[in-house]
């Protein structure tokens, strides 16, 4: 099997086939796999990134990996004194 660079196309039909294969080949090169079904990519089979526990992060550090925008600062509330008394 040749090893690529790049991201290698291969269908799902091929992946289900050899997929402990490949899944290896990704594991030893770090090199993506792109699974795909009638040409267009369906999936995607790569390492996982470094593993950091999410609850080691802070609350807006987490929103931010998740793609969220945030407004406030850490330290800014939305809620009111008054909303906390409402929930007691």
């Amino acid at each position: 099997m040749t090893i690529y660079t790049r991201i290698m196309d291969i269908s799902v039909t091929d992946f289900k086939q050899r997929c402990l294969q490949i899944i290896r080949q990704v594991e030893r090169t770090g090199a993506p796999v792109a699974i795909t079904r009638r040409g267009q990519v369906v999936a995607q089979l790569r390492r996982p990134g470094p593993a950091t526990s999410s609850s080691d992060r802070p609350v807006w550090e987490r929103l931010r990996a998740a793609g969220g925008r945030l407004l406030a600062s850490p330290s800014e509330s939305v809620a009111t004194d008054e909303d906390f008394g409402a929930l007691r």
